[in-house]
């Protein structure tokens, strides 16, 4: 090996090496969007070069971060449960059918505050190290088992 070609081979190396310390620029097919804003992007599988899956993230709108909740579509989309990402009509019927249940349990309440009916009460619980059941319990007063023989 004449010196010339050695000195080509560390030059490659060494310009491979300074590009794999860059941040790479990620840029994916924009799939679609949400009514809350997010935006949906997927890399598609390419086997010929060894990825099997497509990658697929999410972007949040800006002053957003991504603890946000994300519609069961597309969060069933983004974990691979699906193939294709979900229409713009199976959106709409999801917001629909949620606007409508939200429509009903508001009658439902007002209905039974009408009735007189109280908020539900919630039980008070102490700190405990096992939950006791009277039908269980032997008669002692703080439900712990004497060791009596």
């Amino acid at each position: 090996m004449s010196n010339g070609e050695y000195r080509q081979v560390w030059r490659i190396v060494f310009r491979n090496f300074i590009n794999s310390l860059r941040p790479k620029q990620v840029t994916g097919n924009n799939v679609g969007k949400d009514y809350i804003g997010n935006t949906y992007f997927e890399i598609p599988a390419s086997p010929s070069e060894g990825k099997r899956k497509p990658s697929r993230w999410y972007d949040p709108p800006k002053g957003q971060d991504f603890q946000n909740p994300i519609p069961a579509e597309w969060e069933s989309w983004l974990r691979m449960r699906r193939k294709e990402p979900p229409s713009e009509e199976e959106i709409a019927k999801n917001v629909a059918i949620a606007q409508i249940k939200k429509e009903n349990a508001a009658k439902i309440e007002m209905k039974r505050l009408a009735e007189g009916g109280s908020l539900p009460a919630v039980p008070e619980r102490g700190p405990q190290s096992y939950p006791t059941y009277d039908e269980y319990s032997t008669g002692d007063s703080e439900g712990v088992h004497s060791n009596k023989k």
